[in-house]
């Protein structure tokens, strides 16, 4: 059955209205092209005027390590700015990036997973794209974990801007880099200069607060610290699942709440830059997930994330730079979840299980890079990180698990970008990893760049990568609800890709991309008929195919237009089915419309995603939502106000959920607001 309560006597006049949108949207995009100025014949640079209207995105770090142009870049990379983000009034990364052509969130009410290019498996907390903060690496080393919610450890309000790398980048990343990478470049010192408090109150309850310094002194030092407070009561939440007298009729109560508390801080000095950061983080689940007690606020998860970072960073005066940073983290994470183990009708029997995993890892990593032969860019590195406690456990009123890990990773790297013409740039590059759990691997990556015009870019890629199991999917067995399966091998992946960037005008970018990828022994969580208990195994073939297209147009007036569109189709090999989670079709609209020049801005984001399936093959059905958020700056000195209503019409909507609930459907929210105040001094 689909989901309940969709709204689909108005999908058809939405559908209707977000067509006509689409085609007179592009027809007032398109007379650009025929007002182009005609092209110089010297130079192989973007002219003048784009550079100032696309200025703020046109270089990219993560894709090679190094400070590069978009069209240089061997990856077809999305940017989102700080301006982005307080204009469309993004609250967290998971805002952020499904607000990018050809990804998209599933919220569980616990945790944000993200879907790439029509990939989203249940049971999958993000560990097949690599989260990386300033170049440092978040995913944690229990579960792998990309936070992207409100577990994510930056605030969104000290970003200064996100790198979202589409495509394998195990060459120089490792493991996870495996659908793509998303690196999120903080806000320096000297882009507060002075004190910043932040407010902002919200839908269900929810309040944020945050102060900031940052500074950059004459002595060369530079500095910015921040710590942010939030606290949500959540809502109360109906599940038709759960209808019945003797769990409240479906509706979870009070238990949907939601808090955290974090701190960071970046210092640097000429070369060296020491960054740290901290979030404690706990929400309440109102799912009634892995067969817990339904409306009680007992069952819940608390995480907690620390960083710090040490770089060193040289450039010499003979084209070599060195790169050096050593690094600690820390991972904690605990669950409790209660079950009533009474037979039915019987007096309840409770009793609360506790979940908990302990991580820490330190390493490092040298990089050198040299520019040879005027024609060639090398960089290679190397890296080490001893995981010394990968730590699980599981205990009521006795020890279910009590499993502790170590391991260990080396792995070296090198990347050649080769200027074969001035207008052709072939970069190659290729990286060994070796584990102390499985053994080895190498991952190779090869992108040719051709400018056969001087506003157009064409890039061939490919790129293979891998994901080896993790701790969780290797050995979490609670005897309860799941088991381990100590015999996973890694997944690995093969993509192709073509991208097309083209400049139309001085104002209008387009970029065209189509892909194909095939993932090989796909680690699948699974229900064993046997027992009942979820366990992980090697058992898909994974092929997928698909376009992305994306037209963005910037006036000189602060009129900013972008519409992304995405055709995927992820199917499983051996089945030839479509995947569970995964959306066939995605479209984006952002608007920005100064209303008041420099002053007052309306930022305006239409979402549309079409069905997915369910784990039991049912359909949710396909949903578009509407947010608008109105920014103001400047209208006093220092203040900055915002007001931002999502979900505008209030759709009915949910996404799928995964072994561990009884739903189908996982409700997600109705029309919300936020207002925020922000002043500097």
């Amino acid at each position: 059955m689909v989901f309940i309560g969709h709204w689909a006597g108005t999908k058809r006049f939405i559908m209707k209205r977000l067509i006509n949108l689409l085609v007179l949207l592009s027809f007032f995009l398109l007379p650009v092209a025929a007002s182009a100025q005609p092209e110089s014949a010297s130079g192989s640079s973007i002219e003048s005027s784009e550079m100032v209207l696309f200025s703020d995105i046109q270089s990219v770090y993560g894709a090679s390590k190094y400070e590069q142009q978009l069209k240089e870049a061997p990856s077809f990379v999305s940017i989102v700015t700080a301006e982005d983000i307080k204009k469309f009034g993004y609250r967290t990364l998971a805002d952020i990036l499904r607000s990018v052509t050809g990804f998209f969130t599933t919220f569980d009410r616990n945790y944000h997973f993200l879907g790439v290019r029509g990939f989203a498996r249940p049971g999958d907390y993000n560990t097949r794209v690599l989260l990386l903060v300033d170049g440092h690496r978040i995913n944690d080393n229990i579960y792998d974990t990309a936070p992207i919610g409100t577990d994510f450890i930056v605030d969104v309000d000290l970003i200064d801007r996100v790198e979202i790398i589409r495509g394998p980048s195990s060459s120089l990343y490792g493991a996870n880099a495996f659908l793509g990478v998303i690196n999120v470049i903080t806000r320096r010192g000297r882009d507060i200069k002075g004190t910043e408090l932040s407010g902002e109150a919200g839908s269900f309850e929810t309040y944020k607060g945050r102060v900031s310094y940052g500074n950059r002194f004459q002595n060369g030092v530079e500095m910015i610290a921040s710590g942010t407070y939030f606290d949500s009561t959540g809502q109360d939440l109906y599940f038709k699942a759960f209808d019945r007298p003797s769990t409240n009729n479906g509706v979870a109560k009070d238990c949907d709440d939601d808090q955290f508390h974090s701190l960071f801080t970046k210092f640097s000095y000429y070369d060296f830059a020491l960054e740290g950061g901290y979030i404690s983080r706990e929400k309440g689940i109102p799912t009634g997930s892995w067969g817990t007690v339904f409306n009680d606020p007992s069952t819940r998860t608390a995480d907690d994330r620390l960083f710090v970072d040490l770089k060193y960073d040289h450039s010499f005066d003979n084209r070599l730079g060195v790169t050096a940073r050593a690094y600690f983290d820390k991972y904690d994470y605990d669950g409790g979840y209660l079950y009533n183990f009474a037979d039915s009708g019987d007096t309840p029997d409770y009793i609360l299980l506790n979940d908990y995993a302990r991580g820490m890892q330190w390493g490092g990593e040298f990089q050198v890079k040299k520019i040879l032969f005027e024609d060639h860019k090398v960089i290679a590195g190397s890296e080490y990180r001893d995981n010394f406690r990968q730590d699980q456990g599981n205990y009521d009123i006795e020890v279910h698990l009590d499993d502790e890990k170590q391991s260990n990773i080396w792995a070296a790297y090198l990347q050649d970008e080769y200027r074969i013409l001035n207008n052709l740039i072939l970069n190659a590059g290729v990286r060994y990893d070796h584990y102390s759990t499985f053994g080895g691997t190498t991952n190779p990556r090869v992108a040719l760049l051709y400018y056969p015009f001087r506003k157009t870019t064409l890039k061939l890629l490919y790129g293979s990568a891998f994901r080896p199991p993790n701790n969780y999917e290797l050995y979490y067995s609670d005897g309860t609800t799941q088991k381990s399966s100590p015999d996973l091998k890694p997944e690995t992946i093969d993509t192709y890709e073509l991208v097309w960037e083209q400049y139309l005008g001085s104002s209008l970018r387009m970029t065209a991309s189509g892909f194909y990828y095939k993932i090989n022994d796909l680690i699948s969580q699974q229900t064993d008929s046997e027992d009942g208990l979820i366990v992980f195994k090697n058992v898909d073939t994974v092929t997928a195919k698909g376009i992305e297209l994306e037209l963005e147009r910037r006036w000189a007036n602060g009129i900013n237009t972008r519409l992304g569109y995405a055709f995927e189709l992820a199917e499983n090999e051996q089945s030839g089915k479509t995947l569970t989670n995964s959306p066939q079709h995605m479209a984006k609209v952002n608007l920005l419309w100064p209303i008041l020049k420099e002053k007052l801005f309306a930022g305006l984001e239409l979402q549309y995603l079409s069905k997915r399936k369910t784990i039991s093959a049912r359909d949710v059905d396909d949903f578009f939502i509407t947010n608008l958020t109105l920014y103001s700056r400047n209208l006093f000195k220092g203040l900055e106000l915002s007001g931002s209503v999502y979900n505008l019409f209030d759709v009915d909507y949910g996404d799928p959920g995964a072994e561990e609930h009884v739903q189908d459907a996982i409700k997600q929210d109705g029309v919300n607001f936020r207002v925020k105040l922000t002043y500097s001094f």
